[in-house]
């Protein structure tokens, strides 16, 4: 008798998307879109497969800013990923502009307008990923507005899912295994790992409280969870718009035949009483400040993309 297996299950409900910088795995899961970061591009680069793609972007634009060359090696893996997946890929600004929404925005044009001259349909097959900070949420305001799509990324909390809504943002990614992360280490020996499982996981928990939001009050911006720790977590999540999924969790999917139930319902959550919500800026920093672990893992995830985009650039001047 048939029985399916869990990676295909999850694709009755929810769109799977790859994680991954190495398109080389795309093949074998058959994702629909995929989300690259400077960490993936980083370690993707250091595989010998990969290491002519950097040695080309250097010589084919020696003597041109190190920033450019950078985008253009973004924008040659996006390339690659695109000529095998059927949908989006995410290409990440610098985070290093976290905090500045003019350079956000000029960023984002640039990387979209590289992948115009590869002959890609930028604005039904890219998003531009940004940080969600305040600044980082206001350019995707206006990318937007310029019919460039993108990814509020490094999303922590409510506060910055509501405000990603009210900007028009096309995606947000809720990190369910950094915010689970936070949580057991806060927690230290009191965590109890079977009482903090599936819809009791924190990183669960924060977005399906999203995506209840979001459908109660007919927000379009699509939900992508990210960043997971166990198939667990990914499965408590079914039905959720997108999920990104590493290569390792893919393959675990794939290879098992658990039942998977469907586990968010847009329906419920549009009978459900949920007020709608709003902040300026000042009460999004408040907001954002009152949360220790959004606070903490915003700051910690933009200092370590900072810290992979610096080894690339090294990569780079080094070839």
């Amino acid at each position: 008798m048939f029985r399916m297996n869990q990676l295909d299950a999850l694709r009755q409900w929810t769109t799977v998307v790859a994680d991954t910088g190495d398109f080389r795995q795309l093949d074998a899961f058959k994702p629909q879109d995929a989300t690259t970061n400077p960490s993936l591009i980083l370690k993707a680069v250091q595989k010998s497969d990969y290491r002519p793609l950097l040695a080309e972007a250097v010589s084919r634009h020696a003597g041109r800013p190190i920033d450019e060359v950078i985008d253009r090696l973004l924008v040659r893996f996006g390339a690659e990923i695109l000529s095998i997946i059927p949908g989006r890929v995410s290409t990440e600004v610098d985070a290093r502009l976290s905090f500045d929404t003019a350079a956000t925005v000029a960023r984002g044009e640039r990387i979209a307008a590289l992948y115009r001259a590869e002959g890609i349909d930028a604005e039904k097959r890219v998003l531009i990923k940004v940080a969600a900070t305040w600044e980082g949420i206001e350019a995707a305001r206006a990318l937007e507005q310029k019919g460039i799509h993108t990814n509020l990324t490094l999303l922590f909390s409510f506060a910055q899912a509501v405000a990603c809504g009210a900007a028009g943002v096309r995606l947000i990614s809720p990190f369910v295994g950094r915010i689970y992360d936070w949580h057991k280490k806060t927690a230290g020996a009191q965590w109890n790992e079977a009482a903090s499982a599936g819809a009791n996981d924190p990183g669960v928990k924060s977005v399906r409280e999203i995506y209840d939001y979001y459908k109660h009050h007919g927000i379009a911006t699509e939900v992508m969870g990210a960043s997971f720790r166990n198939t667990g977590q990914i499965a408590a999540l079914a039905g959720c718009d997108l999920l990104t999924i590493s290569p390792e969790l893919l393959a675990e999917l794939a290879a098992s035949e658990a039942p998977l139930a469907h586990a968010l319902d847009a329906g419920a959550a549009r009978l459900r009483d949920l007020p709608l919500r709003g902040f300026d800026e000042p009460a999004f920093r408040f907001a954002l400040n009152e949360d220790a672990m959004a606070t903490e893992k915003l700051a910690e995830g933009i200092r370590a993309f900072c810290v992979d985009a610096v080894k690339l650039e090294q990569l780079m001047e080094a070839a």
